[in-house]
């Protein structure tokens, strides 16, 4: 068995007494990247020296018996929108094929405090703009369940390195559901916690109201872990929720009799592939097994999301990538006549087509006299649909569905469809416009491929989900199953 198959308590015990090291634990992440990243592509960048120099530091400290971190002698891959001190960020785009960071993100340093390793920078789509990995600048991911399928994103490197064994768990960051929907693709555990949870600062911005970083694991019980070192207030995020963080280990208590379940008809209805409504059914009925109750409800605005989702990411992102601009830092373009042609040139050299697509829309649904017709009007139906959330959950405690409509479709059948592609965020985007928290589960497969469940919780209640999520866990054998690479 693979260590990494071992779980988190398992993994600490052996490394108290001496049975395992933090460079054995190193050493697998590399000789796993060293077989199938040819294969799967999840890398961008790896940290090889710095990462075994710092599992000698931390064998050091198994040595002395020095306090322990949470996540000690993990190794961890960091999606490369996070920001990390020494260790180039690029976002999978040619504009910051360059950008070497003098600092860490928040999230990177409570990492580091929590006794991990990082292993290296993991692919996406660029700017975090695609849902399927095929966006980046660089080289595509592939699914590690079947490597002509896509992993999903834009978070498809950390899913697809969760799934293969290329890393303990990863970071990730979701804004219209590019950590849940890879997740699901892929076969992991995927986290979105709610808006404000998770310090944003070093995450190189798509759409700040909605941006949201979050762990991938193999199982629940990681999940939390990850979430309770990374979780907490901070000073340099203006986002930042000054919240309580709870114990969510604790709260793993496997007992969900007399949870009220809501399952939205719109999430489970036309489009949604048959076979997965299926999977998610049958999931339903190992919670009312374990006591649960569920009924059908509606989220009547849900149809608007998609649309709304675009408008208002595309109008952030606009604003957000005007700071690249050839001039500060990233890729400058050679030879320009004069300032405009340095801003043209730098920009359309450096932005790939998707990310392009992007910015016009945004500037367009911002610039004067097309404001209020589509900007204004977005942010209002995001209001109606937080407000759908609010009414369901007065009377329930979690809603449930599929992650995403359809199993990963394959690779190149969409890319020159960008509303099909679009489409597929569909049951992960209406959460991200609520704020909401969601975690992302296997509940079975569909021809070899992965079946995702969404069970999505109140404002700050990551530990209700999270609960939900390890009972239904524990009394299933799905996330114990691994690609064969």
């Amino acid at each position: 068995m693979s260590l990494f198959e071992q779980s988190l308590p398992e993994i600490h015990n052996k490394l108290h007494a001496k049975e395992l090291s933090v460079s054995d634990l190193v050493n697998q992440a590399y000789e796993n990247i060293g077989v199938r990243e040819d294969k799967v592509k999840a890398y961008l960048a790896l940290d090889e020296e710095r990462a075994r120099a710092r599992a000698r530091q931390l064998d050091d400290r198994l040595v002395s018996g020095e306090e322990k971190g949470l996540l000690f002698g993990l190794p961890v891959g960091i999606k490369d929108n996070i920001v990390t001190n020494g260790l180039r960020t690029t976002c999978a785009s040619q504009f910051l094929s360059n950008f070497d960071p003098v600092y860490d993100a928040t999230v990177v340093e409570k990492l580091r405090a929590a006794d991990t390793v990082t292993i290296g920078k993991l692919n996406m789509d660029e700017f975090a703009m695609g849902g399927s990995n095929e966006n980046s600048s660089f080289y595509p991911v592939r699914n590690p369940w079947a490597l002509d399928r896509v992993p999903g994103g834009s978070s498809g490197g950390s899913a697809a390195a969760v799934a293969a064994g290329e890393a303990y768990f990863t970071l990730g960051s979701d804004t219209g559901g590019s950590i849940r929907q890879p997740a699901s693709y892929c076969g992991v555990v995927g986290l979105k916690p709610t808006y404000g949870l998770v310090s944003r600062f070093g995450l190189v911005a798509f759409a700040s109201s909605l941006d949201q970083i979050g762990p991938l694991t193999k199982n629940v019980e990681d999940s939390a872990y990850v979430l309770q070192a990374i979780a907490g207030y901070d000073a340099k995020d203006s986002t930042s929720a000054k919240v309580d963080i709870p114990d969510y280990l604790s709260g793993l208590t496997g007992d969900v009799k007399g949870l009220r379940i809501a399952v939205p008809k719109e999430y489970i209805g036309e489009g949604v592939d048959p076979e997965v409504k299926d999977k998610v059914m049958a999931a339903l009925k190992v919670l009312e097994g374990l006591g649960a109750t569920w009924e059908e409800v509606s989220l009547p605005h849900t149809e608007y999301a998609v649309a709304t989702y675009y408008l208002l990411s595309s109008s952030e992102a606009s604003s957000n990538l005007a700071r690249f601009d050839g001039v500060r830092y990233g890729v400058r373009a050679e030879n320009p006549e004069n300032l405009l042609d340095l801003y043209h040139q730098s920009r359309s050299q450096g932005f790939g087509p998707e990310v392009k697509r992007r910015i016009m829309l945004g500037t367009y649904a911002l610039s004067s006299g097309y404001y209020d017709a589509y900007y204004l009007k977005a942010q209002k139906v995001r209001t109606l649909i937080k407000q759908d959330f609010d009414n369901v959950f007065a009377k329930y405690d979690v809603i449930i569905g599929p992650t995403a409509p359809t199993t990963a479709f394959k690779l190149g059948s969409q890319v020159d469809d960008p509303l099909t592609m679009y489409l597929n965020d569909i049951l992960t985007i209406p959460v991200s416009l609520a704020g909401v928290p969601a975690v992302s589960i296997p509940c079975g497969f569909s021809d070899g491929l992965p079946v995702g469940m969404q069970i999505i919780g109140k404002a700050f209640d990551e530990t209700t989900v999270l609960r939900v999520a390890h009972a239904f866990e524990q009394n299933t054998e799905f996330h114990k199953q691994r690609p064969q690479l």
